[in-house]
């Protein structure tokens, strides 16, 4: 096995969507000078360029996000205090529920974030936690997925090669993990029927209780006077299916309008 690694350029990283995450590893695949491509499945679109595949996914990391600075939760914060995110889905939802904080953007690697905080430019910070335990650090408090959505995929990885790679999804089937790939498929067809981006203030979070699938979703603005929550369940051997009806019913309650509306604010 040879590892290739393939630095996103400039360029990429400055694009408007999750595409810019992965394109450059996906030209590669499509180039065949690599067979397999590991990605973080949060950063993956839902529509894949053609000739492409998710092949495997192995067993799903902590998928909540995580309170940095030493606070126990979200209640515990300080009024006005400033919380640092580079994320509209944790800011329409840290504003949902404290209209009192200050959010402020946040860029950088992990490790960038964290000195930022220690330097006291936030109070707080909204990250993931199995980004940090990935690194081996301890920081944060997870906060419960029922009350702070995390995004769909989040904690996941996506294995994705050539459709027409026999060899290598029979590779990655060996590694993968059933539940893990069922939760990750009902939310990115929630996220695909809504037609999300990075730019799209959208969670999703599915899990296996008492034999079903349980999506929860969260849809709002970036400023969190106006959001919607909603928790569907089906059969687990057909996630896409619940994915799809989770989405149906957030378009009812007006989500799409909601978040065409998020896109411009």
């Amino acid at each position: 096995m040879e590892l290739v690694p393939i630095r996103t350029s400039d360029e990429a990283r400055s694009g408007g969507d999750k595409s810019r995450f992965v394109k450059e590893i996906e030209d590669a695949l499509l180039r065949r000078e690599v067979d397999l491509a590991v990605h973080s499945a949060k950063d993956v679109p839902s529509v894949l360029p053609g000739g492409l595949a998710i092949v495997g996914v192995p067993e799903r990391a902590d998928p909540r996000d995580a309170l940095c600075g030493g606070f126990e939760s979200l209640d515990s914060l300080p009024e006005g205090a400033v919380v640092g995110t580079g994320s509209l889905r944790r800011r329409a939802q840290l504003l949902a529920r404290r209209p009192d904080l200050r959010v402020d953007g946040l860029r950088g690697n992990v490790d960038t974030r964290l000195r930022r905080l220690r330097e006291g430019d936030y109070q707080a910070l909204v990250l993931a936690a199995a980004g940090l335990s990935r690194l081996g650090l301890a920081d944060g408090v997870p906060l419960a997925a029922s009350e702070f959505t995390p995004a769909g995929g989040q904690g996941c990885l996506a294995l994705e090669a050539r459709a027409d790679d026999v060899r290598m999804r029979e590779l990655c089937a060996a590694v993968t993990h059933r539940p893990s790939l069922q939760v990750l498929m009902a939310e990115r067809a929630l996220i695909g029927a809504l037609d999300a981006s990075c730019r799209t203030p959208l969670a999703a979070h599915a899990e296996h209780s008492g034999g079903e699938l349980v999506l929860s979703s969260f849809a709002g603005l970036p400023d969190g006077s106006t959001w919607i929550r909603d928790t569907v369940s089906g059969a687990a051997e057909d996630p896409s299916v619940l994915g799809r009806a989770a989405a149906e019913r957030l378009i009812a309650a007006g989500a799409d309008e909601l978040l065409r509306e998020a896109e411009h604010a």
